[in-house]
């Protein structure tokens, strides 16, 4: 494949982000009275931003102003606690690497806040990535494809060129929205089976499987 830049997603494809995402959700919860959720009710929920992420969250039928306190202390406490045990997957600092000395320049983007997102780029991926995007107020989030056209942009490669990465349905709809193919993992927040209900035609289960399709087609 002739593919100089990969655009990442970050939370299930990049960095195991979920025991992290769970405890700002459970904490949030707790804090308004409200009964907590399972790691795997969490897992399901992520791939669409913080705020629906609480929104399935909360009770069926809990009001918006309540909706929102949560999401707010959601976001305080995460902010604070982004780093507690967040760790890239295995093979993924190796992946990325290789990359680099391939002279493939990479990006993430992320449905995060943006000041999360930047964080953890610079905590893990400062060496390695060279942009990162998160949510903001100007940049509509995915699956618009404002995230991937700003990284192109600020790259200045060639869209033609680009590959996009990553774990859920979410991704795949914003790659397509972008004019990207789009390479999904197996190892994040949805398996397999949901991956190809939602249109996925490639899938590889470790990161080291990248550098076979680039390099062998």
């Amino acid at each position: 494949m002739n593919i100089k830049t990969i655009i990442f997603d970050l939370d299930g494809t990049l960095l195991n982000t979920l025991d992290d995402l769970s405890s700002s959700v459970n904490y949030a919860l707790r804090q308004h009275g409200l009964a907590e959720r399972s790691q795997a009710e969490v897992r399901q929920f992520l791939g669409n931003g913080i705020r629906r992420l609480i929104e399935q969250s909360v009770p069926a039928g809990t009001d918006e102003q309540k909706t929102d306190d949560v999401f707010q202390t959601f976001r305080s406490h995460y902010l604070e606690h982004s780093l507690d045990q967040t760790r890239p997957y295995d093979g993924i600092e190796d992946l990325l690497h290789q990359l680099n000395d391939m002279k493939v320049a990479t990006a993430i983007v992320s449905n995060k806040l943006d000041p999360a997102v930047k964080e953890l780029h610079q905590h893990f991926f400062s060496d390695t990535i060279q942009v990162a995007i998160g949510e903001t107020k100007t940049i509509r989030r995915k699956p618009a494809p404002d995230m991937v056209d700003e990284c192109i942009r600020l790259l200045e490669c060639d869209r033609q060129t680009c590959l996009y990465v990553g774990d859920s349905e979410v991704d795949l709809q914003t790659a397509r929205n972008a004019g990207l193919p789009c390479l999904s993992v197996s190892w994040g927040f949805r398996d397999k089976k949901q991956l190809i209900e939602a249109g996925a035609t490639t899938i590889i289960d470790r990161p080291d499987e990248l550098i076979d399709i680039l390099t062998n087609g």
